[in-house]
Protein backbone atom coordinates (compact mmCIF):
# COMPACT_ATOMS: atom_id res chain seq x y z
CA UNK A 1 0.00 0.00 0.00
CA UNK A 2 2.71 2.25 0.81
CA UNK A 3 4.27 1.59 -2.41
CA UNK A 4 1.38 2.67 -4.54
CA UNK A 5 1.37 5.87 -2.62
CA UNK A 6 4.93 6.80 -3.27
CA UNK A 7 4.08 5.89 -6.78
CA UNK A 8 1.22 7.80 -7.45
CA UNK A 9 2.71 10.86 -5.56
CA UNK A 10 5.68 10.40 -8.21
CA UNK A 11 3.66 10.47 -10.92
CA UNK A 12 1.33 13.52 -9.93
CA UNK A 13 4.68 15.39 -8.77
CA UNK A 14 5.99 14.55 -12.90
CA UNK A 15 2.91 15.91 -14.35
CA UNK A 16 2.91 19.00 -11.93
CA UNK A 17 6.84 19.60 -12.95
CA UNK A 18 6.00 18.83 -16.27
CA UNK A 19 3.77 22.05 -16.81
CA UNK A 20 6.33 24.48 -15.54
CA UNK A 21 7.82 26.27 -18.38
CA UNK A 22 10.65 28.97 -18.72
CA UNK A 23 10.30 31.22 -21.56
CA UNK A 24 13.84 33.22 -21.69
CA UNK A 25 14.09 36.89 -22.28
CA UNK A 26 14.16 36.82 -26.26
CA UNK A 27 11.32 34.80 -26.19
CA UNK A 28 7.23 34.77 -26.25
CA UNK A 29 5.78 31.79 -25.43
CA UNK A 30 2.09 30.80 -27.57
CA UNK A 31 -0.06 28.74 -25.74
CA UNK A 32 -2.33 25.78 -27.21
CA UNK A 33 -5.27 25.09 -25.32
CA UNK A 34 -6.93 21.81 -26.46
CA UNK A 35 -5.87 23.04 -30.00
CA UNK A 36 -7.11 26.48 -29.48
CA UNK A 37 -4.80 29.58 -29.35
CA UNK A 38 -5.47 31.26 -25.70
CA UNK A 39 -2.28 33.37 -25.16
CA UNK A 40 0.97 34.26 -24.90
CA UNK A 41 3.17 33.90 -22.10
CA UNK A 42 5.92 36.54 -21.37
CA UNK A 43 9.62 35.63 -20.49
CA UNK A 44 9.93 34.13 -16.53
CA UNK A 45 8.42 31.10 -15.32
CA UNK A 46 4.99 29.82 -16.30
CA UNK A 47 2.75 27.12 -15.64
CA UNK A 48 0.63 24.91 -18.09
CA UNK A 49 -2.10 22.35 -17.55
CA UNK A 50 -0.11 19.54 -19.55
CA UNK A 51 -1.83 17.15 -21.67
CA UNK A 52 -4.48 19.82 -21.92
CA UNK A 53 -2.02 22.94 -23.07
CA UNK A 54 1.12 23.21 -24.89
CA UNK A 55 3.18 26.39 -25.30
CA UNK A 56 5.15 26.71 -28.46
CA UNK A 57 8.36 28.88 -27.79
CA UNK A 58 8.87 32.03 -30.52
CA UNK A 59 12.28 33.73 -30.75
CA UNK A 60 11.98 37.38 -30.79
CA UNK A 61 15.43 37.92 -31.94
CA UNK A 62 16.80 39.45 -34.91
CA UNK A 63 17.62 36.42 -37.57
CA UNK A 64 19.82 36.24 -40.40
CA UNK A 65 18.89 33.92 -43.16
CA UNK A 66 21.05 33.76 -45.88
CA UNK A 67 19.77 33.44 -49.11
CA UNK A 68 21.11 31.10 -51.71
CA UNK A 69 22.80 31.85 -55.13
CA UNK A 70 20.47 32.52 -57.86
CA UNK A 71 20.95 32.33 -61.66
CA UNK A 72 19.36 35.47 -62.92
CA UNK A 73 18.96 36.27 -66.46
CA UNK A 74 19.56 40.38 -66.24
CA UNK A 75 17.45 43.03 -68.10
CA UNK A 76 20.12 43.07 -71.39
CA UNK A 77 20.71 39.51 -71.41
CA UNK A 78 23.65 38.59 -68.90
CA UNK A 79 23.47 35.67 -67.03
CA UNK A 80 25.05 36.35 -63.21
CA UNK A 81 24.92 34.58 -59.94
CA UNK A 82 23.48 36.46 -57.31
CA UNK A 83 23.23 35.77 -53.58
CA UNK A 84 21.51 38.03 -50.09
CA UNK A 85 21.60 37.69 -46.31
CA UNK A 86 17.25 38.47 -44.53
CA UNK A 87 17.25 39.88 -41.42
CA UNK A 88 13.92 39.63 -40.04
CA UNK A 89 12.38 39.85 -36.31
CA UNK A 90 9.04 38.05 -34.69
CA UNK A 91 7.03 40.77 -33.79
CA UNK A 92 3.76 38.84 -33.74
CA UNK A 93 4.09 35.25 -32.05
CA UNK A 94 0.75 33.79 -32.64
CA UNK A 95 0.97 34.80 -36.28
CA UNK A 96 3.58 33.43 -36.91
CA UNK A 97 2.96 30.03 -35.19
CA UNK A 98 -0.50 30.02 -36.10
CA UNK A 99 -0.20 31.44 -39.96
CA UNK A 100 2.41 29.32 -41.58
CA UNK A 101 3.77 25.82 -40.92
CA UNK A 102 7.39 27.12 -41.00
CA UNK A 103 8.13 30.95 -40.81
CA UNK A 104 11.67 30.72 -41.44
CA UNK A 105 11.44 29.00 -44.75
CA UNK A 106 8.82 30.24 -46.25
CA UNK A 107 10.59 34.27 -45.64
CA UNK A 108 14.13 32.35 -47.18
CA UNK A 109 11.85 31.09 -49.91
CA UNK A 110 10.19 34.59 -50.62
CA UNK A 111 13.72 36.19 -50.25
CA UNK A 112 14.72 34.01 -53.35
CA UNK A 113 11.95 35.05 -55.50
CA UNK A 114 11.79 38.48 -54.74
CA UNK A 115 15.78 38.51 -55.57
CA UNK A 116 15.18 36.83 -58.66
CA UNK A 117 12.35 39.07 -59.70
CA UNK A 118 14.28 42.09 -58.61
CA UNK A 119 17.66 41.33 -60.53
CA UNK A 120 16.00 40.00 -63.97
CA UNK A 121 14.27 43.61 -64.39
CA UNK A 122 17.86 46.07 -64.26
CA UNK A 123 20.51 45.51 -66.66
CA UNK A 124 23.83 44.24 -65.34
CA UNK A 125 25.61 47.89 -65.22
CA UNK A 126 22.48 49.04 -63.15
CA UNK A 127 23.02 45.63 -60.56
CA UNK A 128 26.80 46.74 -59.83
CA UNK A 129 26.45 50.01 -59.39
CA UNK A 130 22.96 50.02 -57.29
CA UNK A 131 23.17 47.26 -54.92
CA UNK A 132 21.69 49.33 -52.34
CA UNK A 133 18.71 50.33 -54.26
CA UNK A 134 18.10 47.12 -55.43
CA UNK A 135 18.29 45.60 -51.75
CA UNK A 136 15.84 48.10 -50.61
CA UNK A 137 13.55 47.20 -53.10
CA UNK A 138 13.85 43.55 -52.19
CA UNK A 139 13.49 44.61 -48.66
CA UNK A 140 10.37 46.17 -49.63
CA UNK A 141 8.71 43.62 -51.30
CA UNK A 142 9.48 40.31 -48.81
CA UNK A 143 8.12 42.99 -45.71
CA UNK A 144 4.94 43.24 -47.52
CA UNK A 145 4.63 39.77 -48.14
CA UNK A 146 5.57 38.24 -44.54
CA UNK A 147 3.96 40.71 -42.71
CA UNK A 148 0.55 38.37 -42.77
CA UNK A 149 2.88 36.36 -40.60
CA UNK A 150 4.00 38.55 -37.85
CA UNK A 151 7.43 38.73 -39.38
CA UNK A 152 9.07 42.49 -39.84
CA UNK A 153 12.05 42.20 -42.43
CA UNK A 154 14.64 44.66 -41.19
CA UNK A 155 17.54 44.40 -43.78
CA UNK A 156 18.55 43.04 -47.01
CA UNK A 157 22.30 43.06 -48.33
CA UNK A 158 23.47 41.30 -51.77
CA UNK A 159 26.33 39.91 -50.95
CA UNK A 160 27.98 38.23 -54.17
CA UNK A 161 26.96 39.08 -57.83
CA UNK A 162 29.09 36.24 -59.99
CA UNK A 163 29.84 37.30 -63.23
CA UNK A 164 30.41 34.74 -66.34
CA UNK A 165 34.26 34.39 -67.10
CA UNK A 166 34.40 36.23 -69.96
CA UNK A 167 32.96 39.30 -69.01
CA UNK A 168 35.24 39.46 -65.86
CA UNK A 169 38.42 39.34 -68.23
CA UNK A 170 36.71 42.20 -70.44
CA UNK A 171 36.30 44.03 -67.47
CA UNK A 172 39.59 43.71 -65.64
CA UNK A 173 41.01 44.69 -69.53
CA UNK A 174 38.81 47.62 -69.55
CA UNK A 175 40.26 48.47 -65.90
CA UNK A 176 43.96 48.24 -67.09
CA UNK A 177 43.35 50.23 -69.93
CA UNK A 178 41.70 53.24 -67.57
CA UNK A 179 45.06 52.74 -65.02
CA UNK A 180 46.90 53.54 -68.33
CA UNK A 181 45.24 56.29 -69.33
CA UNK A 182 45.75 57.96 -66.35
CA UNK A 183 49.36 57.01 -65.65
CA UNK A 184 49.99 58.31 -69.25
CA UNK A 185 47.90 61.70 -68.31
CA UNK A 186 50.03 62.36 -64.73
CA UNK A 187 52.73 61.40 -67.31
CA UNK A 188 52.04 64.05 -69.29
CA UNK A 189 51.03 67.24 -66.74
CA UNK A 190 54.61 65.90 -65.25
CA UNK A 191 56.56 66.65 -68.66
CA UNK A 192 54.64 69.52 -69.08
CA UNK A 193 55.27 71.23 -65.68
CA UNK A 194 59.37 70.22 -66.61
CA UNK A 195 59.24 72.05 -70.01
CA UNK A 196 57.63 75.20 -68.32
CA UNK A 197 60.01 75.19 -65.45
CA UNK A 198 63.09 74.70 -68.07
CA UNK A 199 61.39 77.22 -70.11
CA UNK A 200 61.43 79.54 -66.96
CA UNK A 201 64.56 78.98 -65.91
CA UNK A 202 66.33 79.67 -69.54
CA UNK A 203 64.40 82.86 -69.96
CA UNK A 204 66.09 83.61 -66.53
CA UNK A 205 69.40 82.87 -67.51
CA UNK A 206 69.06 84.91 -70.68
CA UNK A 207 68.13 88.16 -68.78
CA UNK A 208 70.76 87.67 -65.74
CA UNK A 209 74.57 89.32 -66.70
CA UNK A 210 76.99 86.09 -66.18
CA UNK A 211 74.22 83.84 -64.87
CA UNK A 212 75.59 81.48 -68.14
CA UNK A 213 79.06 81.35 -66.89
CA UNK A 214 77.97 80.91 -63.74
CA UNK A 215 75.68 77.88 -64.98
CA UNK A 216 78.99 76.68 -67.02
CA UNK A 217 81.19 77.13 -63.66
CA UNK A 218 79.00 74.91 -62.07
CA UNK A 219 78.73 72.23 -64.77
CA UNK A 220 82.71 72.16 -65.33
CA UNK A 221 83.19 71.86 -61.29
CA UNK A 222 80.47 69.09 -61.14
CA UNK A 223 82.31 67.60 -64.35
CA UNK A 224 85.68 67.48 -62.78
CA UNK A 225 84.71 65.66 -59.62
CA UNK A 226 83.62 62.99 -62.11
CA UNK A 227 86.32 59.94 -63.27
CA UNK A 228 86.82 60.18 -67.32
CA UNK A 229 89.88 59.90 -69.12
CA UNK A 230 88.56 62.56 -72.14
CA UNK A 231 90.78 65.34 -71.92
CA UNK A 232 88.71 69.03 -71.18
CA UNK A 233 90.39 72.52 -73.37
CA UNK A 234 88.59 75.21 -72.08
CA UNK A 235 88.08 78.66 -73.78
CA UNK A 236 86.55 82.17 -73.04
CA UNK A 237 83.63 83.07 -74.19
CA UNK A 238 85.07 86.41 -75.44
CA UNK A 239 87.48 84.40 -78.25
CA UNK A 240 84.68 82.17 -79.34
CA UNK A 241 82.84 85.48 -80.01
CA UNK A 242 85.60 86.89 -81.84
CA UNK A 243 86.16 83.76 -83.75
CA UNK A 244 82.39 84.08 -84.95
CA UNK A 245 82.58 87.93 -85.61
CA UNK A 246 85.70 87.38 -87.91
CA UNK A 247 83.63 84.30 -90.15
CA UNK A 248 80.74 86.86 -90.57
Amino acid sequence: MEIAIIVILVIVAMYVLSGIKVVNQYQRGVVLTLGRFTGVREPGLRVVIPIFQTMMMVDVRSTPIDVPKQEVITKDNVTVGVDAVVYFRVIDAPKAVLETTNYIYATSQFAQAALRDVTGNVDMDDLLAKREEISQQIKEIVDAETDKWGIDVENVKIQNIELPGDMKRAMAKQAEAERERRANIINADGEKAAAETLAQAAEILAKTQGAINLRTLNTLERISTEPSQKTMMLFPIELIDAIRGSKK
